[in-house]
């Protein structure tokens, strides 16, 4: 079938999938990935085949999580006015007849909410650790993961395929230090990355963050920036007055070791004032000190609304 002519449509499927915002391209696509000589003919087509829609599965490494109904939509209404333009890319599934898709999963949810029958595709050999290289970069280069959804398919190249992060890089068209950055995204505490899914903060106030030494630090920070609001460049000075605070007091007027019920109640205090706290024993029995940390007159008069009730001034 010719790639241009529409498809057949097909009635009562829907698609069944949500999709995130785009977040810039790459200079590389999908052709530095597809192998270029082409398989037996006896196995695959190098030409376009029509194939049923129900017959092509989707691909178990597609590293996007979400597809937004509404683009979703927009791209159905495209099809059922002039059908599936560019073919998907598909493996040949273990199963006969079947296909598995290695790009085009968003082309082919939308055809299925527009109602086609058949699709039209290209047949390329792919390994695992292929198909997830090839959905990654497709979605990279239309922007269409969220930053964690990216740094969780980088570790699975890591972890899974045994890439380098170099490797990863050079795959998807990205610097070492960009994919290095995305990964360490993953090392941010549980609120922090609910956080960044949920469109509450973004990924430059979350690396941010991770310069705050501890999860505790991290997630009393992620109050402040959601709390007032904090643009990046001010959530990035925000932890730099933080970690000057933290060195300004000298290790050697702390405590060797802090028991268990210290932290706790730290951290308590911590949550129950929205900003950073720290205890200094003198001894058992001997009482100490509780240092309040603020960053500005409106965190102040917020403090003692919270202790007082009034506003300070």
């Amino acid at each position: 079938m010719d790639e241009g002519n529409p498809t057949r449509r097909r009635t009562g499927d829907r698609a069944d999938a949500p999709s995130g915002g785009r977040r810039g391209g790459l200079g590389r696509g999908l052709s530095s990935l597809i192998p270029t000589t082409p398989v037996p003919v006896a196995a695959t087509a190098t030409s376009p085949l029509t194939v049923p829609i129900d017959a092509v599965e989707p691909n178990p490494y597609q590293p996007r999580g979400t597809i937004h109904p509404d683009h979703l939509e927009t791209l159905a209404e495209s099809i059922r006015q002039h059908g599936v333009v560019q073919p998907l890319v598909v493996n040949l599934s273990p199963e006969p007849g079947r296909y598995v898709l290695i790009a085009g999963e968003r082309r082919w949810r939308a055809a299925r909410l527009a109602g086609l029958d058949t699709v039209p595709v290209v047949i390329k050999e792919a390994s695992p650790q292929h198909m997830l290289e090839l959905a990654l970069v497709e979605n990279v280069v239309r922007a269409d993961l969220s930053p964690l959804e990216e740094a969780s398919a980088y570790r699975q190249l890591i972890e899974e395929f045994g890439l380098t992060q170099a490797s990863v890089a050079q795959r998807v068209g990205r610097s070492r230090v960009s994919v290095t950055n995305t990964l360490r995204l993953l090392a941010a505490p549980d609120g922090v990355q609910a956080a960044l899914a949920g469109g509450e903060i973004t990924e430059g106030h979350a690396r941010a963050l991770l310069g705050l030494g501890t999860s505790a630090d991290q997630l009393v920070g992620l109050r402040h920036v959601i709390d007032r609001g904090l643009s990046v460049r001010q959530t990035e000075e925000m932890v730099r007055r933080w970690l000057d605070s933290d060195t300004d007091r000298s290790r050697a007027d702390r405590p060797a070791g802090r028991d268990v019920e210290e932290l706790r109640l730290e951290d308590r205090f911590r949550g129950a004032l929205n900003t950073k706290v720290a205890f200094k024993r003198r001894g058992p029995g001997k009482g100490g000190t509780l240092t309040i940390q603020y960053y500005s007159d409106e965190e102040l008069d917020a403090l003692y609304r919270r202790l007082n009730g009034e506003d300070v001034w």
